[in-house]
């Protein structure tokens, strides 16, 4: 397909000290983009738990989360409870309108968010974002726009590694893990 008239932003050169919000997508992020639905009438999820201790880490930082997806789901919710989310936004159709409203309560920008997103639903924000990152099973159209490629798919360490590319960018990606490290300790 060609989407010529979607512009993808001009950006020299990608500053990562900036970054103060990292914005996920949930399903094909988070999630392998299985939903399995049950005869019971329930749903299930698979989160990662190497995408968890990213969280956990990062949580040593002063960089905020937030999950924003289109969908409902109370296992989604639970896992945010887990990780100690920042904020969740779920049943959101239009994910720049409520990320904007964030921004301004924390007063910040775009040029202080990060977001990873895998598919149409979050191009809108992929293309404000200072940093866009995308799992590498995303499809090639939706990667076309990303600023970055992680090596591993949604659901399977994806976010991990966005969160440690950050970290390591920001040059503080040792003082988080020791942080985290002596808090177990």
């Amino acid at each position: 397909m060609n989407f010529t008239h979607i512009q993808k932003p001009f950006k020299p050169t990608l500053n990562w000290t900036k970054i103060k919000l990292m914005v996920f997508d949930c399903d094909g992020v988070l999630t392998d983009g299985r939903i399995i639905y049950h005869s019971s009438g329930d749903e299930s999820k698979n989160f990662d738990a190497h995408d968890g201790m990213g969280f956990n880490i990062l949580k040593h930082t002063d960089i905020k989360t937030a999950i924003i997806t289109g969908r409902n789901s109370s296992l989604l919710e639970r896992r945010c409870q887990d990780l100690k989310i920042d904020f969740l936004f779920q049943g959101v159709l239009n994910k720049v309108d409520k990320i904007n409203h964030l921004l301004q309560e924390l007063g910040l920008t775009f040029e202080n968010l990060l977001m990873m997103g895998d598919d149409w639903n979050d191009l809108p924000l992929i293309l404000k974002a200072a940093i866009s990152v995308c799992p590498a099973n995303t499809c090639e159209d939706v990667k076309a726009f990303c600023d970055i490629t992680t090596k591993h798919n949604g659901g399977r360490g994806a976010v991990r590694e966005c969160i440690e590319l950050l970290l390591t960018n920001q040059g503080s990606y040792e003082q988080a893990l020791l942080s985290y490290l002596n808090s177990i300790s």
